[in-house]
C-alpha cells in the first residue's frame, strides 16, 4: 500500500479516470455498433458525424491510439459510402 499522501491521492484520481475512460470507450463502441447496424443512408450519415467526433475525443485523451482512431474512421466512412 502507498505510504505518501500524494500516492494515495494518485490512486484515487486514477480510479476516477479509469471509470470515466471505461464509460466513454464503451459508449463509443455501442455507437459504432449502432452505426454498423444502420441500413438507411441518411440515418447512417447523421450517426457517422457523431461517432467520428466520439472517436476523435477518445484519441485526443489517449484512451485509444491515434492510428486505431484513423482506421476506425476510415472503415466506417467506407461502410456508409457503400450504403
Amino acid at each position: 500500500m502507498a505510504n505518501h499522501k500524494s500516492a494515495l491521492k494518485r490512486i484515487r484520481s486514477n480510479e476516477k479516470r479509469r471509470v470515466l475512460n471505461k464509460y466513454q470507450h464503451k459508449t463509443t463502441r455501442n455507437a459504432i455498433k449502432a452505426l454498423r447496424i444502420a441500413t438507411d443512408k441518411t440515418d447512417a450519415t447523421s450517426k457517422l458525424s457523431n461517432v467520428i467526433s466520439m472517436i476523435d475525443k477518445l484519441a485526443k485523451k489517449n484512451i485509444i491510439h491515434n492510428n486505431k482512431a484513423s482506421n476506425l474512421k476510415s472503415k466506417l466512412t467506407k461502410f456508409v459510402a457503400k450504403l
